[in-house]
């Protein structure tokens, strides 16, 4: 479904030239639903742009549905639908017309087109909204729109940038009915990029992270945050002596020890935190470590981004990078 290899895109900013995607490999086959992470100006945008073909690589090859994105890029539009992170609907444009003007544009009959925009009302819960323009709906609402858009054409593969961005919770969790709705009944290919890490590790079946313009993890979200983050146990101490015979003994039992902030916690990696847990609080008891609390966390996919790149996905999130 998605075969890129090498894909590259290069800016010229200041006279300086930028990689902001620096030869990306990817294999998404049919029926999917792959999360792409990773910090603003990671390349994420930029490698869903080129290839939607809304953005020329600068060098490397990538077939999209079939159809390759220099050769064919009318082909891959005709089988894609994109959903980008802003509001596509015209904002004076009624919300039927807009979805059947859409299907016009890729071709089909506006019989054909009234029909599927009726279609398209129903199943996104946009029938009561038919008759209103764009700038009278709801966050959400539009959101809802936009990805009615996308569909107008019934495509095989969808992708979807940042779909849920400044939503509500419940908004956010109405879109995503919606789109997991949408992929059962249709058996839709999806290709997203999200900032709610939580989505990504509920979600999707695979997870891709890159950062500086390169995958730099792949895998599912267990199979991630297992072999690369780990399992942690928490042990909170009296005092500071305590703390330091509890990292010495930790040091023994677990692939990695840290002491927090505070001095009186110690934090131990292990492979899984429920087994791990009774052998922790041996060892600690043998050596007259005296423990007051002990907690077991499952790692996030923001620890794995840790793991990988020393700091966090969320703290990362800086301005972006030409695209």
């Amino acid at each position: 479904m998605i075969h890129a290899r090498d894909l590259t895109k290069r800016f010229t900013v200041k006279k300086e030239t930028v990689e902001a995607v620096r030869g990306i490999d990817l294999d998404v086959e049919p029926g999917g639903l792959v999360a792409f992470l990773g910090p603003n100006g990671a390349g994420k945008s930029t490698t869903l742009r080129m290839l939607t073909t809304l953005l020329p690589a600068t060098s490397g090859s990538a077939t999209v549905a079939g159809c390759d994105i220099a050769a064919d890029p009318a082909g891959v539009r005709r089988r894609i639908g994109y959903i980008g992170q802003k509001n596509s609907a015209g904002e004076n444009f009624r919300v039927r017309d807009e979805l059947v003007t859409q299907g016009e544009c890729f071709g089909l009959t506006r019989a054909d087109a009234k029909r599927r925009a009726g279609e398209l009302l129903e199943l996104l819960s946009l029938e009561k909204l038919a008759k209103r323009t764009s700038s009278t709906l709801s966050g959400g609402q539009r959101r809802r729109l936009d990805i009615a858009l996308g569909l107008i054409h019934q495509p095989r593969l969808l992708f979807l940038d940042e779909p849920s961005t400044g939503l509500d919770p419940q908004s956010r969790a109405d879109i995503w009915g919606h789109i997991l709705r949408l992929r059962e009944e249709h058996d839709m290919t999806l290709f997203l990029t999200t900032h709610y890490l939580e989505e990504a590790d509920n979600m999707a079946e695979r997870v891709i992270i890159v950062d500086h313009g390169r995958v730099i993890a792949d895998g599912t979200a267990q199979q991630l945050k297992s072999d690369l983050a780990g399992d942690h146990i928490t042990l909170t101490v009296r005092d500071l002596p305590e703390a330091a015979r509890a990292a010495e003994v930790a040091e023994r039992i677990a692939t990695a020890v840290d002491t927090g902030s505070d001095g009186m916690t110690v934090r131990l990696r292990v492979p899984r935190a429920d087994t791990a847990m009774p052998e922790v609080l041996r060892a600690m008891e043998t050596a007259g470590v005296k423990v007051a609390a002990a907690e077991g966390v499952r790692p996030s996919l923001d620890d794995v981004f840790l793991s990988l790149t020393g700091r966090s996905l969320r703290e990362s999130d800086t301005a972006d990078a030409p695209a």
